[in-house]
């Protein structure tokens, strides 16, 4: 590989980059951010093991450390359910409760039945990107024996979210939590929010730990907090159950990406199935039922996107949010719509280039460039966008994509997130899905 790759003539500072920097600076992040057991996101805000970032994170650090990459799965799928849930978070118990909130106390699920005594998790599940992490980790460093230790519990895990949380009733995966879905203060969740009472005297009990260590203007507000907060514990303080959960729980949403990524984790599991000696055929089905069920319910044609779905009051948000795009990574969409996603990402809303496509649409009133999820930009997003662009034969907007990450980060170094209109790092430093999926895109040239 080139140690320096001339940037796209479209980017903003039209310098080249130094691909050996970037490759070492990653490489420092994913060294710097190992527990000994497992990858933690960030050692100041994000300090346990966290569900879809171990998946993103494991991919890239396969290219360096393999061992590492296939440990992090297993330590994750260590903490899964008997049920078949695979937590959000797995508490490190050498961590104290003071240096995260909410922390396992404010969870307070129980020990796993039959599970090591030590283990303490959340109760709520993120997007399921594990399966294809499994198959891209086999792909670079072949381990058959974990690929059969983690095939059955990837199975449970799909088998959870297609039956236990089919809330709807038409074979997609409810959210009973914005934070399930990885854009936690997404504005696709405005309206279905909008519903609850956004009381903040309930923070008067807790102490916010992500505004002590993050600039609170980057951050979810405190009336969003208290929403989560409340919605967190009704759901714990109904045992986690998700029987009834319309009559029961104030946030049941079906969201495009959340979906995309479970059928997408059925045609990962169909490519392990022929390695471990199972049968393919059901996953590629139900990929296939997935797909075709979110094109009828959470497609919109006059919007040329998919939007999130509230299956209390039966309506889709009208927000125009990044998670609108990602159902671009499954080969089955049908052509149209795989040209009318890619059509609204290089729009003036999205835009591929000079940076990468932001979470919100940019004309909306309502854009945010600093905050969270509600206008920064995203390397994770962009990588699955990337995937989807060259799956269906966009490979000058795939590489253009990928060009413009490698660039922002090569600039503005290994952040969380970034603004969309400067390209400055914003939220925690050395932030390890970004290091890792930088470590992969450098391996995609």
């Amino acid at each position: 590989m080139r140690g320096v790759e001339q940037a796209s003539t479209e980017d903003h500072d039209h310098q080249p980059i130094d691909l050996d920097r970037l490759r070492r600076t990653a490489e420092s992040v994913l060294r710097g951010n190992w527990s000994g057991d497992h990858m933690v996101p960030s050692r100041t805000l994000y300090p346990h093991q966290w569900s879809w970032d171990a998946a993103f994170i494991s991919i890239g650090l396969a290219h360096v450390a393999p061992d590492r990459a296939w440990r992090d799965l297993r330590s994750l799928f260590t903490a899964q359910w008997p049920d078949g849930r695979v937590p959000h978070i797995v508490f490190d118990p050498g961590v104290s409760e003071k240096d995260y909130f909410p922390g396992p106390a404010f969870w307070d699920v129980p020990p796993l039945p039959g599970g090591p005594s030590h283990i303490r998790t959340t109760g709520i599940v993120q997007p399921p990107v594990h399966a294809l992490a499994a198959r891209m980790i086999h792909a670079v460093a072949p381990d058959a024996e974990e690929l059969r230790w983690l095939y059955p519990r990837l199975v449970a895990q799909q088998e959870y979210l297609l039956k236990q949380r089919d809330a709807g009733g038409a074979g997609l995966a409810s959210i009973v939590h914005p934070w399930e879905s990885g854009l936690d203060n997404s504005p696709s969740w405005d309206d279905a929010l909008a519903q609850l009472p956004a009381d903040v005297r309930v923070l008067d009990r807790y102490q916010r730990r992500d505004v002590q260590v993050s600039v609170a203007t980057h951050r979810p507000t405190n009336a969003d907090y208290a929403r989560y907060i409340a919605l967190a514990a009704s759901y714990r303080d109904n045992g986690y159950q998700d029987f009834d959960l319309l009559d029961r729980h104030g946030f049941v949403v079906e969201c495009p990406a959340f979906n995309a990524l479970t059928a997408d984790a059925e045609l990962a599991l169909a490519e392990i199935a022929q390695i471990v000696g199972a049968d393919p055929g059901p996953h590629r089905e139900r990929a296939a039922e997935i797909t075709q069920t979110m094109v009828e319910r959470l497609f919109d044609p006059e919007t040329g996107l998919f939007h999130t779905f509230d299956v209390r009051t039966g309506r889709r948000s009208k927000a125009r949010c990044v998670n609108g795009l990602m159902p671009l990574i499954l080969p089955g969409l049908p052509t149209e719509i795989a040209a009318s996603l890619a059509a609204e990402a290089a729009s003036e809303r999205f835009g591929l280039r000079p940076l990468p496509v932001p979470s919100y649409d940019r004309t909306a009133p309502d854009f945010d460039p600093l905050r969270y999820w509600r206008g920064p930009v995203w390397i994770n997003v962009n990588w699955l966008l990337r995937r989807g662009f060259d799956g269906h034969g966009y490979a000058a907007e795939a590489e253009t994509l990928r060009q413009a990450m490698l660039s922002l980060v090569d600039r503005s170094g290994c952040f969380e997130y970034f603004d969309p209109t400067t390209g400055a790092g914003i939220g925690t430093p050395e932030f390890s899905w970004t290091a890792a999926l930088v470590l992969d895109l450098l391996e995609r040239a």
